[in-house]
């Protein structure tokens, strides 16, 4: 029996399925994160190894089992990226044909396969990337949170740390959120809070997302402004790659995936009004399979056309 293994790793976890060689979902697992370019190659390696042991012991397999590993990961763009992050995973697991991609093109094989479309991904950070019929592929941030990444859980974050600064300086409206950041942080004051801020901004910032949402679902004027200029930018991605794709006017599935999405009614309802006056003809809606499982029917694909190679 053939396995194959399928790993989607993004700024805040990583995602790990096992398939059997008719292609049945077997395993899941969720380990840290594993973009290299945030949080480190070290810490990387040593998400994918500990999710992907999680996902072999509960199958009872080894290493040495699997036939077919893709990896989808954030940073992968980069060719320095990739040759390392395939370095590793070849080592790992010496058997297997291994693929390195990234975790944006796992997203579009997951929302699409290799047909036309858009997918809108807003989790740590945020990108948008379509393919329209003639193979052209058009992608629209990415950049990570130094260049990029409007409207992502980090920048959500980041704003909301920011409001609530701006009320206690006397320069910004009063919010709910001021209650409730240094709970949810575990940090005792503003001097706890910027220190953890320094040492790992990925592990402050996205967790604050879920506040502001419960916030402006509750009705706080701040957190709504923040997802309403959040619903904004994420739309401007969409819209420059539909733009260039030639699919203003056309019919083709237009998906929303990452963390930011189906949990805040109030930010989905905004992103689809506004996704659907730029897309009429679209049809949107959320991701229905998992891009750790799309890089896994991928990995099983490459290991076939190999064997067939040979």
């Amino acid at each position: 029996m053939s396995y194959f293994l399928g790993i989607d790793g993004g700024g805040s976890k990583t995602d790990c399925v096992l398939l059997d060689a008719h292609g049945q979902v077997l395993r899941r697992a969720q380990g840290g994160p594993s973009n290299p370019l945030r949080g480190g190659y070290p810490q990387a390696w040593f998400s994918v190894s500990g999710t992907a042991d999680m996902v072999l012991a509960r199958q009872s397999l080894k290493a040495t089992d699997i036939s077919g590993i893709c990896g989808g990961f954030g940073g992968a763009a980069r060719p320095a990226v990739a040759k390392r992050m395939s370095i590793f995973l070849e080592r790992s697991f010496p058997k297997a044909e291994v693929r390195v991609t990234t975790d944006i093109e796992i997203a579009l094989e997951a929302a699409v396969e290799k047909g036309v479309g858009v997918v809108l991904i807003a989790g740590t950070g945020s990108v948008a990337y379509g393919r329209n019929a003639e193979g052209k592929t058009v992608r629209a941030g990415g950049w990570g949170p130094w260049l990029g990444d409007e409207g992502s859980a980090f920048d959500i974050g980041r704003r909301a740390l920011t409001a609530v600064r701006r009320h206690e300086d006397g320069m910004g409206p009063a919010t709910a959120l001021s209650e409730r950041i240094f709970k949810s942080l575990d940090a005792r004051n503003w001097g706890t809070l910027v220190e953890h801020i320094a040492k790992n901004p990925d592990e402050v910032f996205p967790r604050v997302y879920p506040l502001v949402a419960r916030a402006a679902e509750q009705g706080d004027e701040v957190s709504r402004k923040i997802l309403d200029s959040a619903a904004d930018a994420l739309v401007e991605l969409a819209d420059h790659v539909i733009r260039k794709l030639g699919l203003a006017g056309e019919k083709f599935p237009l998906v929303r995936a990452g963390g930011v999405f189906g949990h805040c009614a109030y930010l989905d309802s905004l992103v689809d009004a506004r996704l659907a006056a730029i897309a009429d003809r679209a049809t949107i809606g959320p991701l229905r399979t998992s891009p750790a499982e799309a890089a896994a029917h991928m990995a099983r694909t490459a290991a076939g056309r190999a064997a067939d190679a040979n």
